[in-house]
């Protein structure tokens, strides 16, 4: 009897040998399905209304995102880039929300978002709300009319006495407009496109705008032009340009944030503008 239990005690273990080795050398775990881990999503809040930084699109294709809020539609731009390469440096998955302009920080406040990366600067007002990362775009002000309007030749901001000018509602396109003597202050408008409704429909002689993002604006409308202004004539900004919004918590973030920026250079970050110039819906 102790014979038989001494025999059977020893095939156990033999067995268990044996199971071991064909687990060491892969005999029962053979999928050729690759390991995949899921990586955590940041989700990053624009207006997909503000080309060339960003805008919607109805087709998906390389370089665009699809917006998780709007099915069957998809944002592209220059944030979309910037976004697109702060997530794959920092290791995360790239969720884009649209949302108004004016509900973006009430939005990352209450965690419905975790970055704006919308063509927003670093103002004051709002760094009391939110936090900031570094610039990842310079920016410069001027302003837009008609062809033939008597204020076509300014020179300097305070050439406008008499005009209506219109900004956008919540961004420094409005307030930069108590800069100007003499003008008539319209009510600001919810976007940039309906500034320019009001310009073609002569509902005001003048529009606050970004520079740098006109020329979409001028090949759509021949009839307008920009003013630029000389050093010293022109808007006092009180920023360079346009910055990622962050939780005021979120200091891990913005400095994860602020290490993938600075892998982007400015010869890039340059390509990536024109490129959107280039893109951008006329």
């Amino acid at each position: 009897m102790r014979r038989a239990l001494a025999l059977l005690l020893v095939l156990v273990m033999a067995l268990g040998l044996v199971a071991c080795g064909s687990s060491s050398s892969g005999g029962t775990q053979t999928s050729d399905e690759p390991e995949t881990t899921e990586l955590p999503q940041i989700r990053v809040g624009m207006e997909c209304a503000y080309p060339p930084n960003n805008w919607m699109e109805d087709t998906a294709r390389e370089g665009n995102v699809p917006i998780e809020n709007v099915p069957g539609s998809f944002a592209a731009g220059y944030d979309v880039e910037i976004a697109r390469r702060i997530a794959d440096e920092a290791g995360y998955e790239l969720v884009v929300v649209m949302l108004a302009w004016d509900g973006l920080i009430e939005a990352l406040n209450q965690g419905q978002i975790d970055l704006i990366i919308a063509g927003m600067a670093d103002t004051a007002e709002r760094r009391e709300a939110i936090n900031f990362s570094d610039p990842y775009h310079t920016t410069e002000y001027g302003i837009m009319l008609k062809a033939g309007s008597p204020y076509e030749n300014a020179t300097t901001i305070h050439d406008f006495a008499g005009a209506a000018v219109l900004g956008q509602k919540d961004t420094k396109l409005d307030t930069v407009i108590d800069q100007m003597d003499g003008v008539e202050h319209l009510n600001p408008v919810s976007s940039v496109p309906n500034m320019i409704s009001r310009l073609q429909e002569d509902a005001c002689d003048a529009i606050v705008v970004n520079v740098e993002n006109t020329p979409a604006y001028l090949d759509a409308n021949p009839d307008f032009r920009v003013i630029r202004f000389a050093q010293g004539d022109g808007f006092d900004l009180g920023f360079v340009g346009a910055c990622v919004g962050i939780r005021l918590t979120d200091n891990e973030l913005l400095d994860q944030v602020n290490a993938a920026l600075a892998t982007i250079s400015e010869d890039t970050r340059t390509e990536l503008w024109n490129q959107a110039v280039e893109d951008q819906p006329r």
